[in-house]
């Protein structure tokens, strides 16, 4: 696509609805939304420290990331078997299929189930099973990468990777995610060298609170390939000169940082001005239940805040499709379903 001239502003919306798009940057646990924690508590006879769908939602003002993930961990205490893990997986597809995502690469956070006492087999074998309904399904590609939660030691990570390695065929990557600040990347330095020599994909955390000084130590030490988050890249312009040479993608999702303080207002957000400089930018919704906001929501919200046009986004997805872990052909097939969606619009 060269021109999105003939693309008029009152036909964006739509064009953002029904343009196919990948999602990159999505906590599958984050997804777990307050009706289905509450079924999911009655199903196993979890105790919630709430007492309706209502007073969990009010509790849904969060300051930073820390108080979101106080409450966020406590949601994920209901997930205990097999069919829950698969529930939760799902009923995100069923909401990314209706906002025309047609690719996944769903984050999830083992070692939140695993200090409970679930093991990894359970959440592993859930989530796969969801993923391949979803092909099925709704015609949605999806694999699975496992975190690692960076408040605790290197040594736990190293025990988590050691117990997810019997599933291996079941989860492509390993990430880096939870409490940033005081937690650089380089403290996982070992066990990403590990993954990296598994074969596995590499991405990680960084920028988003945290200074752009933790995005140079993703990139050098731990050598990923993407970086989620990434904001904060804006106050170091020979970062930003590396991340747009590179080609090294951003994994951003704007009504999240919004919610969680990163920036004051929408209008604010300095998304326009990553894209504006070259870089590999993508928008996501990384915990849409307690942000309220699932992709296209991310999209609608930003581009009327921002005054973003067709140009944006067709950049968006484009960088969607080609920041991810999927083979040569399928982005192909996916970019060639972005052109012709944008030229029926045309049109």
């Amino acid at each position: 696509m060269d021109s999105f001239s003939d693309i008029s502003p009152a036909r964006l919306p739509a064009l953002l609805q029904a343009m196919p798009k990948a999602e990159l940057h999505i906590h599958i646990e984050g997804s777990l939304e307050p009706e289905l924690i509450f079924a999911l508590a009655q199903r196993n006879g979890v105790k919630l420290p709430y007492d309706s769908v209502e007073d969990l939602r009010a509790a849904y003002a969060f300051t930073n990331l820390q108080s979101f993930l106080d409450i966020y961990y406590a949601g994920a205490s209901v997930l205990i078997e097999e069919q829950d893990f698969y529930d939760m997986a799902r009923a995100y597809f069923v909401k990314a299929a209706a906002d025309n995502v047609v690719h996944a690469e769903l984050f999830f956070d083992p070692q939140t189930h695993t200090a409970r006492g679930v093991a990894m087999q359970t959440v592993i074998n859930g989530l796969h099973r969801a993923c391949v309904d979803a092909q099925a399904d709704f015609g949605i590609s999806a694999a699975l990468i496992l975190c690692f939660l960076r408040h605790l030691s290197e040594e736990e990570a190293f025990d988590t990777l050691a117990q997810a390695l019997p599933y291996r065929d079941k989860f492509i990557g390993v990430g880096l995610d939870s409490g940033e600040v005081g937690n650089p990347p380089e403290k996982f330095a070992r066990v990403f060298a590990r993954c990296r020599e598994l074969g596995l994909h590499l991405v990680a955390h960084a920028g988003e609170e945290g200074p752009p000084a933790y995005i140079w130590t993703a990139l050098d030490v731990l050598q990923v390939e993407r970086i989620d988050h990434g904001v904060q890249a804006m106050h170091d312009p020979a970062l930003m000169q590396r991340l747009a040479r590179d080609h090294i993608a951003l994994t951003v999702c704007p009504l999240s940082n919004l919610k969680l303080c990163v920036f004051p207002d929408l209008a604010q957000h300095n998304l326009r001005a990553l894209l504006d400089a070259g870089l590999a930018v993508t928008i996501n919704s990384d915990d849409p239940a307690y942000f309220g906001g699932y992709m296209n929501d991310n999209f609608t919200q930003t581009f009327a805040a921002l005054g973003l046009e067709a140009r944006h986004a067709y950049a968006l997805a484009r960088n969607s499709f080609e920041a991810s872990f999927i083979d040569e052909a399928a982005k192909r097939r996916y970019i060639t379903r972005l052109d012709d969606c944008f030229e029926g619009f045309g049109r």
